[in-house]
């Protein structure tokens, strides 16, 4: 797992972590499971926003990653989202995962760990599985402690209502 290192080339991925944690808090605000995300293109402008919208749209597709995937797309008009970077607060699941490979995104950026159902290192690797026709770089535990904390959070309240 890497840290967060004490140097300057680390401080765009803090920033879009910090939007990506935005868009997850929004997403509890509205009662979603708070995991929200930011697609940045090649050129380091942000392509899309999102956190999860599963519960609001009655669609167990819309996670924060395939919502910013379906916006980019839109905005570029392309299907292929190649030399982008997406930041999101947890870690993808294998649908998401499997969608960020046919998008052909190029790095992600994680906060905390899904230890029940992880498609990128937890569970499963399937963006970093060789046998697939592209892989992704990865850099987790961005902003671990807060991502945790808001997911944490979240949880606590349901079980308590």
């Amino acid at each position: 797992m890497l840290k967060e290192p004490a140097i300057s080339g680390w401080t765009p991925a803090l920033h879009f972590m910090r939007l990506a944690l935005a868009e997850a808090k929004k997403a509890a605000e509205r009662n979603e499971i708070p995991v929200g995300a930011v697609l940045v293109g090649p050129d380091g402008n942000i392509l899309a926003g999102d956190g999860n919208r599963s519960i609001e749209l009655n669609d167990p597709t819309a996670h924060a990653e395939i919502n910013v995937i379906r916006r980019a797309g839109e905005k570029t008009g392309n299907y292929r989202l190649t030399g982008s970077t997406l930041y999101v607060t947890l870690e993808p699941c294998v649908m998401c995962a499997g969608a960020m490979i046919h998008a052909r995104i190029s790095k992600l950026f994680f906060g905390a760990p899904d230890l029940k159902g992880g498609g990128i290192i937890s569970c499963y690797q399937v963006g970093r599985d060789n046998r697939l026709n592209h892989t992704i770089q990865v850099w987790d535990g961005i902003m671990i402690a807060e991502c945790s904390a808001l997911i944490r959070a979240f949880f606590k309240r349901k079980r308590k209502n």
